[in-house]
């Protein structure tokens, strides 16, 4: 079977996230992924694992310590969501995502092993997409006998599929307010929920945060006698400021970091990284040096479409810059207000691209952002879940921004270049958005400074 036919069943396989009339909400369970991973012969029990949680910079701490594990040699699977372009990037060894004849085996793989359980009624019905894509990314961790894993929980924590691990480690992230139709509408709520991938007797990695959040992962971590640990250590010096290149001090020695990703609170993320990186090597025996923490943090971490900055002209201080981020929550939408006033070299805000599903909270998050530009353009993206347009424009009204929709993204990307002049325009509020438009910015951006030579 094909790339394409695998590619066609799977997005079949996309749950809605809202029940409609005469469709029953899908329940969570660990037990649906335990039932189909043991037809596959538990595949995730073949490989150490650390797994990571929470609202905002799971993503980032991963890549963060996926980059220091691959600098120490380490045979490395990275497993990720959700994806900007191709759903590959979900799954990947080392720095190669898996390739397309791979992705179609191991699809057809828990396809064919999921239908042989729902006939037999072993299973109430087949596999979610995020169910399939966790089987698969197993398998194929598995069969090129990773030497660890580095996995992104999906959503909560507790009943997430990729809880099924048993992780070395557990980290938690940033935690606020988000999907709270399914985790809960207080951030103690939600903190119990990521604080379901805590094991009795494990070990914990995180930050202080919010107080609520405090709370109750520190009562969940006491209940089960985990070991926490605090990557406070590994924060940059206070007065570091906005300063992309910091020193820390981790495993007995000094060393010099050059942060890859804006933002400050990205540091937060890559102290995180770095925190599991030293547990891995003083508790767990892996073979990682300072040397591979450093070059890890700085070469090592790439993760498109957060604060991804991509200027037009060759130059970031002049002329017309596109600044792609995947903020889609008030938290997320903070941070990339705070990199837009913190003192970047670059030509001040002038657009918005804008677009978001409607789950999220559109008010607060127009309030956050919308003011900081002229003008706003709403994009329509691919998704049943997108928030109508009237409803986008109703918000910008409120806050007093100019707004116009466009017919696409194509669209909104051309009339943004047309009524920007040097500054700089901001493409965010949701990854299907960011994702689409991403290879639109950069095949623009390269005719341009091809068309300068």
């Amino acid at each position: 079977m094909s790339y394409s036919e695998a590619i066609q069943q799977l997005n079949a396989l996309v749950p809605e996230l809202y029940t409609q009339p005469g469709k029953p909400r899908r329940k969570f369970s660990l037990e649906e992924i335990r039932v189909l991973l043991e037809a596959l012969g538990n595949p995730q029990k073949k490989f150490p694992s650390v797994l990571i949680a929470g609202t905002n910079g799971k993503g980032s701490t991963a890549a963060a310590l996926s980059g220091i594990l691959r600098e120490a040699k380490l045979r490395v699977g990275l497993y990720t969501s959700p994806h900007l372009e191709r759903v590959n990037e979900r799954i990947r060894v080392g720095e190669d995502l898996i390739v397309d004849d791979d992705f179609a085996r191991r699809y057809f793989q828990v396809y064919d092993a999921a239908e042989r359980l729902v006939l037999a009624d072993k299973l109430a019905q087949m596999p979610s997409f995020f169910e399939t894509l966790t089987a698969m990314a197993f398998l194929h961790f598995a069969g090129l006998r990773v030497e660890i894993a580095v996995i992104e929980v999906g959503m909560g924590g507790r009943l997430d599929a990729t809880n099924i691990v048993d992780p070395l480690l557990s980290i938690i992230t940033d935690i606020s307010l988000d999907h709270t139709e399914w985790l809960g509408s207080t951030i103690t709520a939600i903190a119990r929920e990521k604080a379901g991938i805590l094991r009795r007797g494990g070990t914990l990695i995180t930050l202080p945060q919010h107080p609520e959040a405090n709370q109750a992962i520190g009562e969940a971590a006491t209940e089960l006698g985990v070991r926490g640990l605090s990557a406070t250590a590994y924060m940059p010096p206070v007065d570091a400021g906005v300063k992309s290149h910091y020193a820390v001090e981790a495993l007995g020695e000094r060393m010099e970091l050059d942060q890859p990703l804006a933002g400050l609170h990205q540091q937060r993320n890559l102290a995180l990284a770095i925190a599991a990186a030293v547990e891995l090597a003083e508790q767990h025996g892996f073979p990682v040096t300072p040397v591979a923490i450093s070059a890890g943090i700085s070469r090592g971490t790439v993760w498109p479409g957060r604060l991804e900055l991509i200027a037009e002209t060759g130059s970031a201080e002049s002329g017309r810059n596109w600044l792609l981020d995947v903020a889609h929550n008030p938290a997320g939408v903070w941070s990339l207000r705070a990199a837009l006033n913190g003192g970047w070299q670059i030509p001040p805000p002038r657009t918005l691209i804008f677009s978001c599903l409607r789950d999220k909270p559109l008010t607060e998050l127009a309030q956050i952002l919308f003011p900081l530009f002229e003008e706003v353009i709403f994009a329509p993206i691919n998704s049943a879940r997108a928030t109508p347009v009237d409803e986008l424009i109703a918000a910008a009204q409120l806050t007093g921004t100019k707004a116009i929709a466009a017919a696409s993204i194509a669209d909104a990307i051309e009339r943004a270049a047309a009524d920007t002049g040097d500054g700089t325009i901001v493409i965010s509020g949701s990854v299907y958005l960011v994702g689409e438009a991403r290879p639109l910015v950069l095949e623009r951006v390269h005719a341009h400074v091809g068309g300068l030579a």
